[in-house]
């Protein structure tokens, strides 16, 4: 009786792969059928698309009908393929023209009156389509993302009839017009308000200039968290790119996209009693993202770090060194982006008081050494800077006659910064984090003597060949911020100082 194709798009991790709508009516008892791999949400679309048709005033097709959602091994889920599905039995049965139906992708999920509600996701289908040289047909309420996209391609619709006149050209809607998009500087406070830790805000400033990461070792209320919010502030804007792939992946989340967040990087503190699904990604049968994706470009703050159980811990070994989480699930696997900067913040001991001397604590060595013993040192190998952050009383004594230095203000540490990010990405195309281990020899070449200093001091610390060559990273980005060409032993001796949990361990294992 008739036949019609409608493009939409699934959702497979952050990628939105193309989807046929292939509906077919023919002749025999009336049934409506839907294949290709449907979860139950897709299924139950018949009910809702049979009752949106009837309610908006259009004919229901009374056939046998035929729903092919292809590719049929690529699972589908969500309510996304309604609009397609209803626009696609009017094709098939003559009341809707199919001349436009080749240039345009439909997403939207179906009320039971014909409206259409928004989606989750709609970013990377949007970005997918207009790869494809298509336009999208999109729910009003999923405008603010297509908004961010430089060219017009999506086309707002508020009903079931609105789509079918639009088609027809009875009655034809507007482009979603990109919106106006400017850098947004929002951060949480002035790094100068941290009284004191001059130790702990130069290791901040090194952490930023290359995305190093960064554990705070500290008693209660000594500014760990303060330091590790201020740690954005100090990050340049993201680029183009890098912003629309974070609002891809908010898109993702189902999280509404704020446009005056536009170009900041993402801040994430997820609480210490998270799980390894939630924080990682996961989900019982389809993967969903967690918090180290949301921190994409960004940072992920983990304060209270030994509350947090190891396996969880555990599990950002690999997205450490990857940059990516690959989730595997019964129905599906879905690759995710985790190039992320960790945070972390710990006390020392279980009661929070030592700094090395066993009279400023209420604990016993065996004590601290089982409550640190929690972090595993795989996993602490992969933190490039292990940073002290004490009590300071004379800092609070001096705080009415300290002045503060404009220099040492957020605004010109973060233009110091950018200046130093971008001589190494002119210099070796990333960032001194990531300098691959076969370009270490030659962007971080050292002195006999040097090197020599380097390996004794790592095997003094007991230290593995991955922290070997993070501390080197280390000494190229504090090379770097002295201007200097060559790594030197001045810059060495400060990497290796920035080893405040190892240092602390050795003492505990000699008491």
């Amino acid at each position: 009786m008739g036949f019609a194709v409608v493009f939409t798009r699934a959702q497979v991790g952050i990628e939105a792969p193309e989807v046929k709508v292939e509906v077919n009516l023919a002749k025999g008892m009336p049934a409506f059928q839907i294949i290709g791999m449907p979860e139950t949400t897709v299924r139950e679309a018949k009910d809702r698309v049979r009752t949106a048709l009837i309610n908006s005033g259009l004919e229901f097709p009374v056939a046998r009908i035929t729903v092919n959602l292809s590719p049929a091994e690529l699972p589908k889920q969500g309510a996304r393929f309604d609009l397609a599905i209803a626009l696609g039995l009017l094709a098939a049965q003559g009341q809707l023209s199919t001349k436009l139906l080749d240039t345009f992708e439909c997403y939207g999920e179906l009320a039971l009156d014909g409206r259409i509600r928004p989606i989750a996701g709609a970013l990377p289908s949007l970005m997918a389509a207009q790869n494809a040289g298509r336009f999208a047909m999109i729910p009003p309420d999923n405008s603010a993302e297509a908004s961010l996209l430089r060219e017009r391609c999506a086309i707002p619709v508020t009903d079931l009839k609105a789509a079918v006149a639009h088609l027809e050209h009875q009655e034809v809607q507007g482009f979603v017009e990109p919106a106006e998009l400017a850098i947004h500087t929002q951060y949480h406070g002035d790094i100068a308000e941290v009284q004191g830790q001059s130790l702990a805000k130069r290791a901040l400033l090194i952490a930023a200039a290359a995305g190093h990461h960064v554990l705070f070792v500290g008693p209660p209320g000594t500014g760990k968290t303060m330091l590790a919010r201020r740690l954005a502030g100090l990050m340049p804007p993201l680029c183009q790119d890098e912003a629309l792939e974070v609002a891809a992946i908010h898109s993702l989340s189902g999280q509404r996209f704020d446009l005056a967040q536009w170009r900041q990087r993402p801040f994430r503190a997820p609480h210490h009693s998270c799980s390894a699904a939630a924080l990682v990604g996961g989900g019982s049968s389809i993967p969903r993202p967690g918090e180290i994706t949301l921190a994409h470009r960004g940072i992920l703050f983990l304060d209270e770090l030994t509350e947090m159980p190891r396996s969880v811990l555990d599990s950002l070994r690999e997205p450490l060194e990857s940059g990516h989480v690959q989730i595997s699930r019964a129905r599906q696997t879905a690759m995710y982006p985790a190039r992320f900067q960790l945070v972390c913040a710990l006390n020392p001991s279980p009661c929070g008081q030592f700094d090395g001397d066993l009279s400023s604590a209420r604990s016993t060595p065996d004590q601290i050494l089982n409550y640190l013993g929690r972090l595993s040192g795989p996993f602490l190998d992969r933190i490039d800077l292990q940073v002290e952050v004490p009590r300071q009383p004379d800092a609070l004594r001096r705080v009415n006659l300290r002045k503060v230095n404009p220099e040492d203000r957020t605004d010109a540490l973060a233009e110091r910064v950018a200046t130093i990010r971008d001589l190494q990405w002119a210099r070796q195309g990333c960032l001194n984090r990531d300098i691959p281990v076969t370009a270490l020899g030659e962007l971080c070449t050292l002195k006999e003597e040097d090197h020599d200093f380097l390996v004794t001091a790592m095997e003094k610390l007991q230290l593995s060949h991955r922290a070997y060559h993070r501390t080197l990273r280390v000494a190229r980005t504090i090379a770097d911020l002295e201007c200097a060409e060559r790594i030197e032993r001045p810059h060495l001796g400060e990497a290796m100082s920035y080893r405040a949990l190892d240092t602390l361990l050795n003492r505990l294992r000699e008491l």
